[in-house]
């Protein structure tokens, strides 16, 4: 998702309009860092009934996986000091989708989409769609 602006009420904005659109109780947390822009985090949570958690600053290994996967993302050309404000909805869905389509020794060499359409039944999935 992209939000319109990089202020707490766009990113809360953003996170619900997300949250609404996927089944309830299909995740139950996220993880922020420190940033201000997360500092609307207890409306977010109560809009959405979820735990929101975050990490210690100057700590990554607490957001591993978004480490790892921000290594990733540079390997395939997106570098750090990129402007995202620069891009757009379609080339952030299109880099999801090329990483939602890797198969992970963590989920059993399923891919994420593969393990993420296992918790959504057909109705749910068109609702997304």
């Amino acid at each position: 998702m992209k939000p319109e602006g990089r202020k707490a009420i766009d990113i809360e904005k953003a996170t619900n309009t997300w949250f609404q659109s996927v089944p309830k109780n299909l995740f139950k947390s996220i993880t922020f860092d420190c940033g201000k822009e997360f500092s609307n985090w207890k409306n977010i949570s109560n809009m959405n009934d979820i735990a929101i958690y975050f990490a210690d600053p100057g700590t990554p290994s607490h957001r591993g996986l978004n480490e790892h996967s921000n290594g990733l993302l540079r390997k395939d050309g997106l570098p750090k000091e990129m402007d995202f404000n620069q891009v757009n909805q379609d080339f952030i869905s299109s880099v999801a989708s090329k990483r939602n389509h890797i198969p992970r020794k963590s989920l059993n060499y399923q891919t994420p989409l593969e393990v993420f359409l296992s918790y959504v039944n057909e109705e749910q999935l068109s609702r997304l769609i």
